[in-house]
């Protein structure tokens, strides 16, 4: 009940009072409710809110489509499947369709001068530029306006002259990861050679060849820290050739050290990208490893004859569990 009032409490902002999305965003963060996700509010989230025909009862799916893991892709609304009235609604049908009337009419078209006009004077304004500064500042077309505009935000930021922190941070811990890759591939490869093992480093494509069959790709998985303070690392498997198995070294929050390590079998991945977190899922805490002692251990080489006699040891040993046992 106390959330069927907070909805109908935004339309009737909205339409009452002429409240903009972020001031109605404030207004819910002074008030300290919270969203679904027990997040602040803001001015994509009270978006969602005021324009989901869900409050109304309609159940409205296949608006965007993701197939063969690319990227998603919109659909058009003859493409969108719908049944009507599929739910109880909380929302008077006449109140939601008022409120899509008021944000239609506040739409304004933009030439591409007059965006980047307004981005110049929005960031003289803030000192910095941000999607989330991008799309709480009042009559300002959103961040996703911008992107599709100019192909792209950066591009967009870089048209008005500003170069965001994140790309400096990324530059610099691209050369980070330059300087240590090849330190952690020379301490692989010495390691494999330590335990009785044989490697050869493909020249072309950085696959190491461990022994007489076993391809090897060494990946870094950088740390990327949000501001809330989660962290998420990315795992490619573009690789090509593709390896048998995929050794990614997950790294520090600094990105200058390793944290874990992951031995991925190629068969058990396709190609699209593994994301992990602090919390990810149990099934790839099998992957996972404190050191390299394990990996180093399946490329030692094995003497055939002793694991034949250990083979006949067994044998043995079962022939023997097969007798009675007093």
């Amino acid at each position: 009940d106390e959330e069927i009032r907070t909805v109908n409490l935004m339309y009737q902002w909205l339409i009452e009072e002429d409240l903009r999305l972020t001031e109605i965003a404030e207004r819910l963060n002074g008030m300290r409710i919270r969203t679904d996700s027990e997040r602040l509010w803001n001015h994509e989230t009270v978006r969602q809110v005021l324009t989901n025909e869900k409050y109304i009862g309609n159940n409205v799916y296949n608006r965007g489509s993701f197939k063969l893991k690319k990227l998603r892709l919109a659909n058009s609304p003859p493409m969108w499947i719908r049944k009507d009235g599929a739910f109880e609604p909380v929302v008077p049908p006449e109140v939601f369709h008022t409120a899509q009337a008021i944000l239609k009419a506040r739409v304004k078209i933009y030439t591409d001068e007059e965006m980047l006009d307004r981005l110049r004077a929005l960031y003289r304004d803030k000192g910095t530029l941000s999607v989330p500064i991008i799309d709480e500042a009042p009559d300002f077309p959103s961040a996703k306006s911008l992107a599709r505009r100019f192909g792209g935000l950066t591009r967009a930021y870089e048209l008005v002259g500003f170069t965001p922190m994140l790309d400096l941070q990324y530059q610099q811990t691209n050369r980070q990861l330059r300087r240590l890759y090849p330190e952690i591939m020379q301490r692989t490869e010495h390691q494999i050679i330590e335990f009785g093992g044989t490697v050869r480093r493909d020249p072309a494509n950085g696959l190491l060849h461990v022994g007489d069959g076993l391809t090897v790709s060494l990946v870094l998985a950088r740390c990327q820290t949000f501001n809330s303070g989660a962290r998420r690392w990315r795992i490619g498997f573009n690789t090509k050739p593709a390896p048998d198995l995929i050794l990614a070294i997950r790294l520090n929050a600094s990105n200058t050290a390793e944290r874990d390590y992951y031995l991925l079998p190629r068969f058990n991945f396709g190609n699209a990208p593994l994301h992990l977190s602090e919390k990810h899922a149990a099934e790839l805490e099998c992957f996972r490893f404190e050191t390299l002692e394990f990996f180093y251990g399946l490329t030692r080489r094995t003497d055939l004859r002793s694991g034949l006699r250990s083979g006949l040891h067994c044998n043995a040993i079962i022939h023997r569990e097969e007798e009675p046992i007093p």
